[in-house]
């Protein structure tokens, strides 16, 4: 006979609202499966949003905008509906990035979680309106995180995920592709997302970005095949080697995820990247390439 059958429903109701967990028997109370949340990496400027929490666990510390998913609720809606109720703002766009496990605490008891980290996007200029579950709001670069200082610890881990995947130095990007097409208009946002469905090679000097490129998989029925494409470096630093250093680490990554092949385009003017490419092993694949504007 199970131990709540002897219970009188004054004393099931105080159970099941305080989690009193009265022995081995209670076997739903002994299960470890992690409680669900939906984190936000609200991101603008290479900036990313801190929230000051006014309530426990960590009150007073700095913790990304999230919480847990309610009953029958996807991540996706949990994280639409944190990011209306705790900024009070309706216009914006999500993007899922990946899972990280740890742990939370209530009433005492500790017990593990999986959150759902999303980067977000804010569209417009919609003013920011914080609710009771925080006091104050900041933007911090994203390189400058204080990772101990971050509520949770699946969040620490979340802060130096940002701080390895999402550091960009965006004005020298702009610079770089504008020598590549005097016509880019850089979005921050495709940038990111390029990061989230490929690889992208960044190479410093002295702390300065000068040399980037970029690879994602484009997988058909035929092959999994990967495209190079914005391959760049500073006119100041050609000639040594950096481009063979980017495009080595975009193959070193087709090679990691199982790539069967990888394409890429270049003016046939470029002899240096013409001969590079050649170099390296790329064959020319005779083909009309067409392009076509969705309006």
């Amino acid at each position: 006979m199970s131990k709540y059958e002897s219970y009188t429903k004054a004393e099931l109701v105080d159970a099941l609202e305080n989690h009193v967990c009265n022995g081995p028997e209670c076997e739903s109370c002994a299960f470890e499966n992690p409680k669900c949340s939906a984190t936000a990496a609200i991101i603008r400027d290479n900036q990313v949003l801190l929230l000051k929490r006014a309530e426990e666990p960590f009150k007073g510390k700095w913790d990304f905008l999230g919480g847990y998913l309610d009953k029958g609720e996807t991540p996706e809606q949990a994280m639409v509906r944190e990011i209306q109720e705790e900024l009070g703002v309706e216009k914006f766009k999500i993007d899922f990035v990946r899972t990280f496990p740890g742990t939370a605490e209530w009433k005492g008891k500790q017990f593990p979680i999986l959150s759902h980290l999303y980067i977000v996007e804010l569209i417009g200029e919609e003013e920011i309106k914080l609710n009771d579950e925080n006091e104050e709001y900041i933007w911090v670069n994203i390189k400058d995180l204080n990772t101990p200082a971050i509520a949770f610890d699946s969040n620490q881990v979340i802060s130096e995920y940002l701080k390895k995947h999402f550091v960009f130095d965006l004005s020298r990007v702009k610079e770089l592709m504008a020598q590549l097409d005097e016509s880019a208009v850089i979005q921050e946002f495709s940038l990111y997302r390029a990061m989230l469905n490929g690889f992208v090679s960044q190479k410093y000097d002295e702390g300065k970005l000068v040399g980037m490129g970029w690879i994602f998989p484009r997988r058909t029925a035929l092959r999994s095949q990967a495209v190079v494409e914005d391959m760049i470096v500073d006119s100041s630093q050609r000639g040594k080697g950096l481009g063979r250093e980017i495009l080595q680490d975009l193959l070193r990554w087709a090679k990691d995820n199982g790539m069967d092949m990888v394409e890429l385009t270049t003016n046939a003017k470029r002899e240096a990247a013409n001969g590079l490419y050649k170099s390296e092993g790329f064959w020319l694949h005779e083909t009309n390439h067409y392009l076509y504007n969705v309006e």
